[in-house]
């Protein structure tokens, strides 16, 4: 029964995250188009390393824009995996927020590797230090290494970021409550998976056979310390879209929809589809320079004076 039960909540965990997270991802990107940077450098722009733009040449807004995807996605992933944005403007607070956001990152890679270190299992080939398949030997390491160092450096960020937080007072004045309560979920997942590992299960081989039980749909009995890192883990997935985790996808939106969007706004094209239906839209609330009830055209034809 408590097999099922265990089952049964990693399953709704990971099917809610997944639903929670898409659902916002689409409600973001149908809200009404916002206001883009137009700062340069673009990064993909032929010459962004001087803040080139292609507005800089002749008839180059008729031209036909040159492809820089690969250099943005590379771009953002380094972000993702540097902060480097952090480590520019407050390296005190990067040295805590870093491990933190390492270990959460390490923590969904570690159970990902998990999920096909079972199917490599289920496969018939075995997910160990001395397995004859090569796959499943770097599995193995792989798994290890990823779960030592993202409970390792998780906790030691989540001690860190919550103590920086307390003792700092520009911090300290634009933080939640929520955001200690996470600081001391994380450490509680983190933390319940490096006992998990140190004391019961060093191989990680008590949770492959849980990810096969689960991809089998019979259930793996697990041991007390394993099967409390499960629950607090499944839980904090469910937790997960009620903070500001969801930045990890807006974050993606800012960069290539506001910071690096340099569409031009053409006639009858979708920018000005957009703004169309923006200016069209009531105002609901009053100021001195407002009017109240007129449509943003309405404010805009009429200037800050006129509605006085």
């Amino acid at each position: 029964m408590a097999n099922a039960l265990l089952a049964s909540l990693t399953y709704f965990a990971y099917v809610f995250i997944v639903f929670m997270y898409t659902w916002k991802a689409v409600k973001y990107l149908r809200l009404p188009i916002h206001l883009r940077w137009e700062l340069y450098p673009v990064m993909h722009e032929q010459h962004y390393r001087y803040g080139g733009s292609r507005m800089e040449q002749i008839d180059g807004r008729k031209g036909r824009r040159k492809g820089g995807l690969i250099r943005s996605i590379l771009y953002l992933l380094k972000e993702y995996v540097s902060l480097s944005e952090y480590y520019k403007r407050q390296k005190a607070y990067w040295s805590v927020i870093y491990p933190w956001h390492a270990g959460f990152i390490l923590i969904i890679t570690f159970h990902i590797l998990a999920f096909f270190g079972a199917l490599i299992m289920l496969a018939g080939a075995p997910v160990t230090a001395g397995s004859p398949v090569l796959l499943g030997k770097v599995f193995y390491f792989v798994m290890l290494l990823c779960g030592v160092v993202s409970f390792s450096a998780g906790l030691v960020g989540s001690i860190g970021v919550m103590i920086k937080r307390i003792v700092d007072t520009n911090l300290r004045d634009y933080a939640a409550p929520q955001q200690y309560f996470t600081y001391l979920f994380c450490l509680a997942v983190f933390g319940s998976g490096l006992y998990s590992w140190w004391f019961v299960d060093p191989t990680f081989s008590e949770y492959r056979q849980f990810w096969a039980g689960l991809v089998t749909l019979h259930p793996h009995t697990m041991a007390p310390a394993g099967a409390l890192h499960i629950i607090l883990f499944d839980f904090f997935l469910i937790y997960l879209p009620f903070t500001r985790s969801m930045h990890y996808v807006t974050r993606i939106f800012a960069f290539f929809l506001i910071r690096w969007d340099d569409r031009p706004n053409e006639r009858g094209g979708e920018i000005e589809r957009q703004l169309i239906t923006q200016f069209g839209r009531r105002v609901t609330w009053s100021a001195p320079h407002i009017m109240k009830n007129g449509t943003w055209a309405e404010q805009a034809a009429q200037g800050p004076e006129g509605n006085r």
